[in-house]
């Protein structure tokens, strides 16, 4: 990247994140805004809300977001990047239309938008998109300017976002028995989602069996694997797993389950596993209850040795890699030539999302893409 931080034409970065409940009395509500308009039931959505019960009602994942506003600020003011951060959510407070709105009052004309999710599919990135777009029609419908919001690109196979990974796998072998250290497996665990989203993530030409989604997970986690071989001579077994599945039974969603890979493993003779969470940024509720909870109960159920590593949450190698994102784009937009930064064989992400890109089953206006409505 050049020296010369300039994020013009941008005047503003939006942190755009899932959002999560803050007290028990939030729990029911917040389930209802991430279900609305399924018919799920007020009892139903209190059995599920049974995981946040467990922490007291709150989800981790504000907090983890107010650490990375708190680390992307430091960084832009410790490299000189003048650019303001805001912060919006999906489906808690700060209400992404509430923020939207704040930032057009505040003079923002020109938005990039930083989704906490890095891979490409429907709930990863066009869903987020979706509800820009909706967004941004509230803005219109009340007579506001609407501001021009572009989207940075997926970040799966940035080296700011690999490198902490591949420390916390080398720590979580680290702290696991010298005498099983050695033969652990690791398993790089995503959130699963149906194998009709997976197939169709991505842009049209990339979809086909796991499409985008599957790839790209497959990509980071061989980037992991290998340079944990590197750095500890001890070439490990490794599979991509899913967790956090919801939905009807009779659908088909992305498999082996991660518990159900644990029992796998130890029937296979494997003397530990480190579940790495290559699919979430940060340790919010999806990590903390089906990993830390459900999966290391049914490990100590059958008596095998599990570390979970960390996410990448608010590493300055992350801040740092959003800034570098943040300066790319910036030159893309202003016509300059610039050399993307990722690893693996996949190559740097699209800019700009193109038409059929991990589309819903109804379609819906999405901003920040090439069949944007708001250009």
């Amino acid at each position: 990247m050049s020296d010369v931080l300039d994020a013009s034409p941008y005047d503003a970065l939006l942190l755009l994140s899932f959002g999560g409940p803050e007290g028990p009395d939030d729990v029911v509500p917040f389930l209802e805004n991430v279900t609305r308009g399924r018919g799920i039931p007020k009892e139903r959505l209190k059995e599920v809300g049974q995981h946040y019960f467990l922490y007291g009602g709150v989800s981790p994942i504000n907090d983890q977001n107010r650490a990375l506003l708190d680390a992307l600020r430091g960084d832009f003011a410790d490299h000189g990047l003048d650019l303001p951060v805001y912060w919006g959510n999906r489906n808690w407070a700060p209400y992404l239309t509430d923020t939207l709105r704040e930032m057009v009052r505040d003079g923002r004309r020109r938005i990039l938008v930083l989704a906490t999710s890095a891979y490409a599919s429907y709930s990863g990135c066009r869903q987020y998109r979706e509800n820009l777009a909706d967004a941004l029609a509230t803005l219109e419908q009340e007579g506001l300017e609407l501001p021009r919001v572009d989207k940075l690109r997926h970040y799966f196979n940035h080296p700011g976002f690999v490198e902490p990974m591949i420390d916390g796998v080398l720590r979580s072998l680290a702290d696991l028995p010298e005498d099983v250290r050695d033969g652990a497996h690791i398993a790089f665990c995503t959130h699963s989602i149906p194998t009709s989203a997976a197939d169709a993530s991505g842009p049209a030409e990339e979809h086909g069996d796991g499409g985008a989604y599957v790839r790209q997970h497959l990509d980071v986690a061989r980037l992991i694997a290998d340079a944990v071989r590197e750095r500890t001579g001890v070439d490990r077994p490794w599979q991509l797993v899913y967790q956090s599945r919801s939905g009807a039974p009779h659908v088909p969603w992305l498999e082996p389950d991660i518990c159900d890979h644990l029992e796998e493993r130890h029937e296979a003779g494997a003397p530990a596993v480190v579940m790495a969470p290559i699919g979430f940024v940060s340790d919010h509720m999806e990590v903390v209850y089906d990993l830390d909870t459900e999966a290391t109960a049914k490990a100590g159920e059958l008596g095998l040795p599990v570390r979970r590593s960390a996410t990448v949450g608010a590493d300055p190698r992350f801040a740092a890699a959003i800034r570098e994102l943040i300066v790319e784009r910036a030159a893309v937009e202003r016509g300059q030539g610039v050399a993307p930064c990722a690893l693996g064989a996949l190559g740097a992400s699209h800019n700009l999302c193109p038409v059929g890109c991990c589309p819903a089953r109804t379609p819906r206006p999405a901003a920040a893409g090439a069949d944007s409505p708001y250009a």
